[in-house]
């Protein structure tokens, strides 16, 4: 039986590297696969883009509340979702749901948690039911393991605003901190706000 896949990791750990080579793994072989990434994620447009400008045009591009399974083909191999964060749990049920039902391998990358530590919908949903959780390691300026996303607004850390914001818009980046870096950061940031 298939599984339904969730490999997370902080932001700039290689996931959209990492699913751009499964892609070619799986072709390289003779298999079609299908890729979606969530419309929220407007970086690279149509594109699942790494940080080193590989980049590769995804079959889908799916909007929020919209239904996945009338729109996967019956000769897939497996489906590839890259910033699953974004999809609402719905979609994340649907997609346990064919690789169950279906057969059909769902392969999903994206992150765990935003800016301010909180869970995403689908990320939160996908730890829920996912049958295999795999984190991808990066590393922190400081030596340690990265594990949380440091939102910067013209280079400078930031603790609010809306969830959703993506790196490169409105002067905003994001870096991938340890803990003890981000809790120091937001130490200082809340001081700052006294």
């Amino acid at each position: 039986m298939a599984k339904l896949y969730f490999r997370y990791g902080s932001m700039n750990c290689g996931k959209s590297t990492a699913i751009i080579q499964v892609a070619h793994n799986y072709e390289e072989k003779g298999f079609k696969i299908l890729l979606i990434k969530s419309s929220l994620d407007t970086k690279g447009n149509r594109n699942v883009m790494n940080r080193t400008n590989l980049k590769r045009e995804v079959d889908i591009l799916l909007p929020p509340n919209t239904s996945i399974i009338p729109l996967i083909p019956k000769d897939i191999a497996a489906i590839l979702v890259d910033e699953a964060q974004f999809l609402d749990p719905n979609q994340v049920d649907e997609l346990y749901y064919i690789s169950k039902i279906n057969n059909i391998p769902v392969i999903c990358y994206g992150l765990r948690c935003d800016f301010t530590m909180k869970g995403f919908p689908g990320a939160t949903r996908l730890l829920e039911i996912a049958d295999s959780i795999e984190e991808l390691k990066n590393i922190c300026k400081c030596g340690k393991k990265a594990t949380q996303n440091l939102r910067l607004v013209n280079n400078v850390p930031s603790f609010e605003g809306e969830q959703i914001l993506i790196d490169g818009t409105k002067n905003v980046t994001y870096e991938s901190v340890c803990g003890s870096c981000y809790l120091k950061l937001r130490k200082k940031y809340e001081e700052v706000k006294k």
